[in-house]
C-alpha cells in the first residue's frame, strides 16, 4: 500500500467511524463552516464557477502569502516537502476544535524537515486578530494571512476549515472538509510514511 493511499484510507477509516459513532450518540450537526457574508462569492455554498473541489490526485495550486511575521511564502518555494494546508478562521467553531489537533500533528511531525504545516486565515480583522488568536492558544505551525481568499477561490473550497495534503511532488494526496482529529495515530503513521517517500 502506498503512503498516499495509507494515509486516504486512515483518513476514509476515522471519518466513517467518527460517522457512525455520532449517528449512534447524538443528532446530526454541521460538518462545516460557510464563510460569513460571502455566500454570493461562492466560499460558503457550491464550488466556484460550479466545478467540484479539487481531489485528491490534481497538482495544487501556486499561491504566495504573508505570514505573521510579514514574510512571503509560497508553495513553490516548498517544493519538494510534504505540506499540510489547512484553510480555517477564527469565527469558525469547527475549526476552532480541529485546531488542537493540528498542533498535535504539527508537535509529532515538525523535527521532520520535509514537513511543512501551514494553516491559511481567511480573516478580514488584520494580522493583529489572527495572530492574538495564535497567541492566546498556544499554536506553533505556520499561519499564513488570506484576507482576500485567494488561497480558497485556487482550491475551490466551499467552506471552513478544509484540509489538502500536498505531497513533494507538488500533488494533492488527500482532501478533507470539515473538523478533523489530526492528532489520531492512524494518521500520523500514514503522515509519516508520507514523508518517508522520497518520490512523493
Amino acid at each position: 500500500m502506498t503512503p498516499r493511499v495509507k494515509l486516504l484510507s486512515a483518513i476514509a477509516a476515522v471519518v466513517l467511524l467518527a460517522g457512525v459513532m455520532l449517528v449512534a450518540i447524538s443528532p446530526p450537526r454541521r460538518a462545516f463552516a460557510p464563510a460569513p457574508q460571502q455566500v454570493e462569492q461562492g466560499l460558503g455554498g457550491p464550488a466556484h464557477d460550479g466545478h467540484p473541489p479539487i481531489a485528491a490526485g490534481e497538482k495544487a495550486a501556486p499561491f504566495k502569502l504573508t505570514d505573521l511575521s510579514g514574510n512571503t511564502v509560497s508553495l513553490a518555494g516548498l517544493h519538494g516537502k510534504v505540506v499540510f494546508l489547512n484553510i480555517w478562521a477564527t469565527w469558525c467553531a469547527p475549526c476552532r476544535e480541529e485546531m488542537p489537533s493540528m498542533e498535535k500533528l504539527y508537535q509529532r511531525l515538525h523535527g521532520d524537515k520535509g514537513f511543512v504545516m501551514l494553516a491559511v486565515s481567511q480573516d478580514t480583522g488584520g494580522r493583529g486578530e489572527v495572530a492574538a488568536y495564535v497567541k492566546q492558544h498556544g499554536y506553533h505551525f505556520e499561519v499564513l494571512l488570506d484576507p482576500q481568499n485567494a488561497v480558497a477561490e485556487a482550491y475551490q473550497v466551499t467552506g471552513v476549515p478544509e484540509t489538502f495534503i500536498i505531497d513533494r511532488a507538488g500533488r494533492i494526496v488527500a482532501h478533507h472538509s470539515g473538523a478533523f482529529d489530526w492528532s489520531q495515530p492512524e494518521i500520523r503513521d500514514a503522515m509519516e510514511e508520507l514523508l518517508k517517500d522520497s518520490k512523493g
